[in-house]
């Protein structure tokens, strides 16, 4: 869920030509489940990779707190 709350944006930037083949309701109504589609291929690889970076980062915050 979180994944998808931050690929969000960057699909609404997205413009897509209107046309015989593109955009237009119909791809309006897919797009949330596209992204919500993406997000969960990108969970099931592994994430985004941030969990060991941002817990080093605590962990860093907290022992010097502690010094």
């Amino acid at each position: 869920m979180a994944i998808s709350q931050l690929l969000q944006p960057m699909f609404d930037t997205v413009k897509t030509p209107a046309g015989s083949f593109g955009g237009g309701a119909g791809e309006e109504a897919w797009k949330p489940m596209f992204v919500d589609a993406l997000a969960k291929v990108i969970a099931k690889q592994g994430g985004l990779g941030l969990a060991k970076p941002i817990e080093q980062a605590m962990q860093r915050m907290q022992e010097t707190k502690h010094k």
